[in-house]
């Protein structure tokens, strides 16, 4: 008991804090749910307590958490020199992120990773194809809501997110597919700080199972593929691309293809069904914001001169005031308590010692919501955008990550919320029937959901 209190610091000292329990450290404590947006106490109070830095043990692995801007600047700037990319265990081995196939790997393998992410969801793809089939699936996803009576938004929205995510990637034809992958996926971001013990019972073991039924899906279609390689059965797709390329790079395995596939399906969908979901509680309770949103998107097609014209990228790129309300909602709307890496060697902040091999929790929602920088700030309030530096953004504001691994489909989670504020704003109306409710454990979530009647506009 006394060890694992006291770990040791061969080069200085730690920084303070507590180590709690043997094996389950103080986990228990941050899996208590707080019905709030902000900061989870389990960090709230250690912070009050010890200070913006401090140490403690999750789901048995030697943490060290910071909430300090400038240590996690500088943490996010060390990428590939005393710290890597890293996820908590039971994560990883959901989707695949170790050992040969961990997308968490140098040099070569995190390029081509990237770039085939970039190339397919990135900038230049958004603003040459896929803007107007976003605009497309919005369209088709509102009409159908609209024949329902009520709508779960957080579901709803991970489905539409992830069916044309999952298009894009290998063709997914998500309405005759008998395969509703998506389903499976959810359960996935409950399992981030589970203890992997694969015992019947435990959601760790039913995760487990999911994942297995989507890999075996998931290889049997890159084997369906490899095996048809006729230019007629070819669907142009990210898929068509990495198996083209496996005969230049060596590392692409089947394995690898497919949790390659997994990590950016899951990447995709989950932070901007969060903030459509948010949106709509927060939009409900401040009619001042949703009157502005639509005033800016009504502009924008009295503007055009055809008004049934497709949404273009000069369009998406005046939307000032819906960019505004983007940054709010994802500042608010944290999915996860932070951003993990590992120290590959003894670094010195603030006086204290990261110990080698010890993890890093960069704490980007205690940014988000400090007071020195965002005034009021559990307010919703996009407003606030017009006057803020961009220094201070750069430092304070990281929804999807920072430094070298920021996350590839933050331009793509963007275009998406824009294009659906668009169609909603500007093609139906909608009223909030029930629901409305956050908590925190520490992952964001909806209680029971928030649910909506959405019909089209006369």
């Amino acid at each position: 008991m006394y060890k694992w209190r006291n770990p040791k610091c061969n080069n200085g000292i730690l920084p303070p804090g507590s180590m709690g329990f043997p094996l389950i450290g103080e986990t228990l404590q941050l899996l208590i749910p707080s019905y709030s947006l902000d900061l989870h106490p389990f960090i709230k109070k250690r912070i009050q307590r010890y200070g913006p830095v401090f140490r403690t043990n999750l789901v048995g692995r030697p943490v060290i958490v910071s909430a300090d801007p400038e240590v996690n600047h500088f943490i996010l700037q060390q990428e590939g020199k005393s710290v890597e990319f890293w996820y908590l265990d039971a994560f990883s081995k959901l989707l695949g992120l170790e050992g040969e196939s961990r997308i968490s790997a140098a040099g070569r393998v995190h390029s081509y990773a990237r770039g085939i992410a970039l190339s397919y969801f990135g900038y230049e793809s958004l603003k040459e194809k896929l803007l107007p089939q976003i605009e497309e699936m919005v369209t088709k996803t509102l009409h159908t809501w609209s024949s329902h009576t009520s709508i779960e938004v957080k579901h709803a929205a991970s489905a539409m997110v992830f069916n044309f995510t999952a298009r894009q990637m290998f063709s997914y034809d998500y309405e005759n597919s008998s395969e509703k992958i998506c389903e499976k996926f959810t359960n996935f971001l409950g399992c981030f700080l589970s203890f992997p013990l694969n015992i019947p019972g435990t959601t760790y073991h039913k995760c487990l199972k999911d994942q297995k039924e989507i890999v075996k899906m998931m290889k049997d279609m890159v084997k369906e593929r490899r095996a048809s390689p006729a230019a007629e059965t070819r669907q142009g797709d990210l898929l068509d691309h990495v198996i083209n390329d496996m005969n230049t790079e060596k590392f692409l395995t089947e394995d690898f293809i497919v949790h390659m596939m997994l990590a950016l399906l899951f990447a995709s969908f989950e932070t901007t069904s969060v903030v459509l979901t948010l949106a709509f509680k927060l939009l409900a309770e401040h009619p001042s914001v949703l009157q502005e949103l639509t005033a800016e998107h009504e502009a924008i097609l009295k503007n055009r001169k055809n008004m049934d014209s497709s949404l273009t990228w000069d369009e998406y790129k005046s939307m000032t005031f819906t960019l505004q309300v983007t940054n709010e909602l994802l500042r608010l709307g944290n999915i996860a308590p932070g951003l993990f890496r590992r120290a590959l060697k003894d670094i010195q902040v603030n006086g204290y010692t990261i110990p080698a091999g010890w993890i890093i929790m960069v704490v980007s929602s205690a940014l988000q919501l400090n007071p020195n920088t965002f005034e009021d700030p559990l307010a919703f309030n996009p407003w606030r955008w017009k006057d803020l530096d961009s220094n201070i953004i750069s430092k304070n504001f990281m929804p999807f990550g920072g430094g070298m691994r920021q996350c590839v489909g933050a331009d793509y989670s963007k275009v998406f919320m824009a294009t659906f504020f668009h169609v909603l704003v500007t093609k139906f109306r909608w009223t909030k029937i029930r629901g409305g409710d956050v908590y925190r454990n520490p992952i964001i979530g909806f209680g029971d959901g928030i649910h909506i009647k959405v019909a089209g506009k006369a």
